[in-house]
């Protein structure tokens, strides 16, 4: 008989929160009780705010159901190892969907998992498969949780970085986000001593430590942290300037246009000119400007002009019953 309240209490939403229907006898049995004070706790984890549903009928069932908020999961060890197992092997592959919410998740759960199962966890991970991401760089997961703790606590972040030459350097940081292009994860950090936004690899980050210092969070210069890492990655790539003008009105080709193409302005004459800057490769550049649907003229770079003109050949002989070099 559990006489504790808090603990039967911890007890019964545990047995709720398996999905099915209890009657009020079977929990009083479970729990050592009365049916009266089965109803009792109920009433209590209501007011906690856990929506339990009651039954009509001869033995009153209930169980948990979907409500406005999510209330704390009480999770035995089984479950508690296993979502884990899954968070650290997620967190480890830098996968499309994985994002900073799984890492703080992971981050939340490894802060409260007792010594023997966090001892499982390790024991199970390193026994199933290497945390690797397919062609992109291992990381620890270790590493991501404790950056993900500092970000969500606005703490400051002292770690060893390895630049891409291989240059060791210790940085003092305020994290801002993490950002996971697919590949690999991404710090977007205020540096304290360059006294500027920087960008991070995580795979070249080791020894990440929490200082326990406090901060008040600044924005990054772009507004977003994932627009930031996108400049940041365009400005290592060289770039070139680009002008376009386009036989419709400005309203049409910008709907047409990705936002990072820049906002076609009207020339007065029932066309535009687009005006933008990019380090993508001018063939595609091509390629978006012929998707717009409409007359055009490249007015710069070169090299975007000589890419539409191969580009424009290139579609004409598709358009005609010859193979190029032969063949029908």
């Amino acid at each position: 008989m559990t006489t504790d309240t808090p603990a039967r209490l911890l007890q019964l939403l545990s047995l709720l929160q398996t999905p099915r229907e209890w009657p009020g006898g079977e929990l009083a049995g479970r729990l050592g009780v009365s049916r009266r004070t089965v109803r009792r706790d109920i009433d209590r984890l209501r007011e906690l705010g856990y929506p339990v549903q009651a039954t009509k009928g001869a033995d009153g069932g209930y169980r948990l159901v979907a409500g406005k908020a999510m209330p704390p999961l009480v999770l035995d060890d089984e479950e508690a190892v296993a979502i884990a197992v899954g968070l650290r092997a997620g967190a480890g592959h830098a996968v499309e969907g994985v994002d900073e919410a799984s890492v703080r998740a992971l981050a939340k759960l490894e802060q409260v998992l007792p010594s023997r199962l966090r001892h499982r966890v390790a024991t199970l991970q390193a026994a199933t498969t290497p945390l690797t991401s397919g062609d992109g760089p291992s990381i620890a997961p270790e590493t991501l949780t404790v950056m993900a703790s500092t970000v969500a606590g606005h703490e400051r972040l002292r770690f060893a970085y390895r630049d891409k030459d291989g240059g060791e350097s210790r940085r003092l940081t305020e994290p801002h986000r993490l950002v996971s292009t697919g590949r690999r994860w991404y710090l977007v950090a205020y540096d304290l001593d360059r006294a500027d936004w920087r960008t991070f690899r995580v795979d070249r980050v080791s020894a990440p430590f929490a200082t326990g210092v406090r901060f008040e969070p600044r924005e990054p210069p772009t507004g977003s942290a994932a627009e930031y890492l996108r400049q940041s990655i365009n400005g290592r790539q060289e770039t070139y300037a680009y002008e376009v003008r386009f036989a419709a009105p400005a309203a049409e080709v910008a709907a047409k246009v990705p936002a990072w193409a820049g906002t076609p302005e009207d020339d007065g004459r029932g066309g535009c000119v687009l005006r933008g800057s990019t380090g993508d490769p001018v063939e595609w550049l091509a390629v978006r400007m012929v998707m717009v649907g409409c007359e055009f003229a490249v007015r710069e770079p070169p090299e975007l002009v000589a890419s539409v003109r191969e580009l424009g050949g290139r579609l004409s002989r598709a358009a005609t019953d010859e193979f190029p070099g032969g063949g029908g």
